[in-house]
């Protein structure tokens, strides 16, 4: 077997522009491989996972293709999370403007995962079920990640040298002061549940209702400064290439982000899925439903059948392609803007994680001439000219015909979705019709 050196394996180095040049002028040879496992075990039966990693955005054009992964934790019921496994992402896709490039979709998407998200609530909703989930949903295209994610589900990013980022915030009432403050602004009560004789026990939770998380998919019976919009987060990996380790908050109720990186560091996806498993489980038993999916993001070049070996072997290689040398002492922190490592670093390309949907759909826009001027900014159906309609861009509304098609616009029944969730209405079960 022929040895080599950490450094005699590596890719060379490039600068992270040229990394980008190439791609986005669509060299086939410079997309990474996705590889993936996944694990698992049910307490309550309500965590549901989604695998998606040969999906195209132009059908038979494999230069547009994109992978997805994605995490459902359920509560009261399961409802919520299979509705989301099976339609988040059409409802992502539909936000998405038909036959632009590679260039504009990886723009555009932060906006369409917002509106995707909104519109899965909005139809879940409809049906009347009291489920609600969680939902960190993953879109792969070359080395650029965009993460959207409401609840606890947490996903992040291990890369070389042992650089440990989070992708995603914890819509915890206990733990995030922002999120407590917002839903307090807009009309909700948070406190810990009380017994008799006044006690107050447990995490904090939003009343009515007493959900503990601040964002989710569906809970019909909650406030709607329950919202569904979630943070998103787009980053680009250096030509290294990285792993995403993506669980719900039984893994994370047990093990932090960095212990789960390094139980299952050098390991082939699935056996590091279930290694992360077996940590989290080691660690506090079976208190929760525990879901993990991990995904490599691999440089093609270092993926070409390698000759037989041990598994020492390949668990050595495979380490050193994907992390270099470890290093526990440096860890990456959530909004930082660029991190880098001795062997790689990852460039942030956008960060938002306002619940304001004025704030969200005034962002990252497409020029007007790639968006239908009167079609609503999420249920996506086309409107009447001079029917009522909101712009998102000032938050007010127009009704002519002469309003720039630039703007993205709301239909009646969305715009009381909005305004439901700034705190103007607190009948969450009215959503739009």
């Amino acid at each position: 077997m022929e040895s080599a050196s950490n450094e005699e394996m590596l890719p060379p180095a490039l600068p992270l522009a040229t990394l980008i040049g190439r791609e986005l002028r669509g060299g086939g040879s410079e997309r990474p491989l996705v590889r993936y496992g996944h694990s698992g075990f049910a307490k309550r039966g309500e965590d549901y996972f989604l695998v998606k990693p040969d999906c195209l955005r132009i059908p038979g054009d494999p230069s547009s293709a994109f992978s997805v992964f994605a995490v459902f934790d359920g509560h009261n019921g399961v409802s919520a999370a299979v509705f989301s496994k099976e339609h988040l992402l059409d409802d992502v896709m539909s936000a998405v403007p038909q036959g632009i490039s590679r260039e504009d979709w990886l723009q555009v998407l932060p906006r369409a995962l917002v509106a995707g998200f909104v519109k899965t609530d909005i139809d879940f909703q409809r049906k009347g079920e009291m489920s609600g989930t969680t939902a960190t949903l993953v879109i792969i295209d070359g080395f650029t990640v965009t993460v959207a994610s409401v609840g606890d589900s947490r996903c992040i990013l291990d890369t070389q040298g042992g650089v440990v980022s989070l992708l995603t915030v914890d819509h915890r009432l206990e733990e995030n002061v922002e999120e407590r403050e917002r839903v307090t602004a807009s009309g909700g009560e948070v406190s810990r549940l009380n017994l008799c004789g006044g006690q107050q026990v447990g995490p904090l939770r939003c009343w009515p209702g007493g959900l503990c998380l601040s964002r989710s998919i569906g809970d019909t019976d909650v406030g709607e400064f329950i919202v569904p919009i979630p943070h998103v987060k787009q980053v680009k990996l250096s030509n290294a290439g990285g792993r995403l380790i993506i669980a719900s908050d039984g893994i994370w109720d047990a093990v932090s982000s960095e212990i789960a990186a390094q139980a299952c560091r050098g390991l082939p996806a699935e056996l590091a899925a279930k290694l992360v498993v077996k940590q989290a489980l080691k660690t506090t038993g079976l208190k929760d439903d525990t879901t993990c999916v991990v995904v490599d993001i691999i440089p093609s070049d270092h993926c070409s059948t390698p000759p037989p070996s041990s598994p020492k072997q390949n668990q050595s290689k495979l380490r050193s392609l994907l992390f270099g040398r470890r290093s526990h002492s440096s860890v990456g922190k959530l909004g930082n803007k660029k991190k880098s490592a001795s062997f790689g670093f990852v460039e942030e390309l956008f960060e938002e994680g306002s619940a304001s949907l004025e704030e969200r759909f005034g962002r990252n826009s497409l020029s007007k001439a790639n968006l239908p001027p009167f079609r609503c900014a999420i249920c996506q159906v086309d409107q009447v000219p001079f029917e009522d309609l909101i712009t998102d861009n000032g938050g007010g509304y127009c009704s002519a015909p002469s309003t720039p098609s630039s703007c993205p616009y709301l239909c009646s029944g969305c715009r009381k979705k909005k305004d439901a969730m700034e705190g103007k209405r607190s009948n969450r079960s009215t959503a739009c019709t």
